[in-house]
């Protein structure tokens, strides 16, 4: 009997891997990365980014199928409230509050591993 699964270990890697993923994608769409994984007590952002002068938070979901709303429609109002105070708390350490403009963004992942479809929603959530 195995007492320990590496499922969760499994799960986050893949987890990354998207994460890598949608950095690229967004790399390649325009956006200058500045930080990944940026983690405060407040909560984690995935991505951070900039959009000429705006400050992009982003959040990345993956789901296999659109089944029961898709990975966009996991980002919900409790996950979209810790995105944003994670958000104030970057632009305050950083010294950018209130000096720059911002937005949310989710770029939803589906699709299998070896075929993935992206949806990129800009100003996903304020």
């Amino acid at each position: 009997m195995q007492l320990f699964s590496n499922q969760g270990t499994m799960k986050k890697q893949v987890g990354d891997q998207l994460e890598r993923y949608a950095e690229k994608f967004l790399g390649e769409n325009g956006l200058q990365i500045l930080e990944t994984n940026y983690l405060c007590k407040l909560g984690e952002i995935d991505i951070i980014a900039k959009d000429n002068s705006d400050y992009v938070f982003v959040e990345v979901r993956y789901r296999k199928s659109e089944a029961f709303g898709g990975a966009a429609a996991s980002v919900n109002r409790s996950k979209q409230s810790r995105i944003v105070k994670a958000a104030g708390s970057y632009l305050q350490t950083n010294k950018l509050a209130n000096r720059v403009s911002c937005r949310f963004d989710v770029v939803a992942i589906s699709g299998s591993l070896d075929r993935l479809d992206y949806n990129w929603i800009k100003a996903a959530f304020t």
